[in-house]
């Protein structure tokens, strides 16, 4: 069974973006129609280092709610079930995996985990296993289609053999708000290796186009400089807070 790497792409953004942060926190606070203000945002007239100051001191004062008018959608490639069972787990977001049923497992390529990888005896039974599995998956796939099983119907039940280990792709759609909370949540050195990867990867495609939001963004202690995490989960990177 084939190894695969990680690979993250930014399908889509909201146009504007900073912009529509921009005229969604005035709105908030301006007597006027934001509507009237859109294009002088869009003409330049308002710039971009006024339109970044303003969303940067509203945000530091706690308002962070008008950033969910912006969302980000990736797409996500060579992960593994573990991650993605992970992954799901985040909100508000949209997901769309591909489907066990609908595509054949029976070259499923795999995640190997880098501790497994640089030790010799775990990486050979480790792709060991992986070998059986495939065989077990092909020879259920076989045995139900001699017995009239086909197509998906075949595929949803030998699925079950396959590991966490086996690979999967995803889009993800997330707003800006469930994004910070994601990259809060798992760029932390305490978050699982693989996932962590992931939010990294999706930080550094999130800041090159919003950086005014996504600057501080990541793991909360480097941006409080201690861990909020408490003495039985810190990883001692930071101090604790003064008590």
């Amino acid at each position: 069974m084939p190894e695969t790497t990680m690979r993250v792409a930014l399908l889509a953004h909201t146009p504007e973006p900073l912009a529509l942060i921009y005229a969604a926190f005035r709105q908030c606070y301006h007597a006027g129609f934001v509507a009237d203000m859109w294009p002088k945002l869009l003409a330049g007239e308002i710039s971009f280092a006024r339109q970044g100051s303003f969303v940067e001191s509203v945000m530091e004062s706690g308002h962070v709610s008008p950033i969910e008018h912006v969302s980000f959608t990736f797409a996500v490639s060579g992960v593994s079930r573990a991650l993605t069972h992970q992954l799901v787990r985040h909100r508000i977001a949209s997901y769309s995996q591909q489907s066990q049923r609908y595509v054949d497992g029976s070259e499923f390529e795999h995640v190997l985990p880098p501790a497994i990888a640089h030790d010799a005896q775990a990486r050979q039974r480790f792709l060991a296993c992986m070998e059986e599995i495939g065989n077990a998956y092909r020879d259920i796939k076989a045995i139900l289609e001699r017995n009239g099983r086909t197509g998906s119907s075949a595929n949803e039940d030998a699925r079950f053999v396959l590991p966490q280990a086996a690979a999967s792709r995803i889009v993800v759609t997330m707003n800006c708000r469930s994004l910070l909370n994601f990259f809060e949540h798992r760029c932390c050195v305490r978050a699982q290796w693989e996932i962590r990867a992931l939010a990294d990867k999706m930080l550094d495609l999130c800041r090159d186009v919003l950086p005014v939001v996504f600057r501080h963004a990541g793991a909360p202690c480097e941006r409080l400089g201690f861990c909020p995490e408490g003495e039985k989960f810190t990883c001692g990177r930071y101090p604790l807070p003064d008590k």
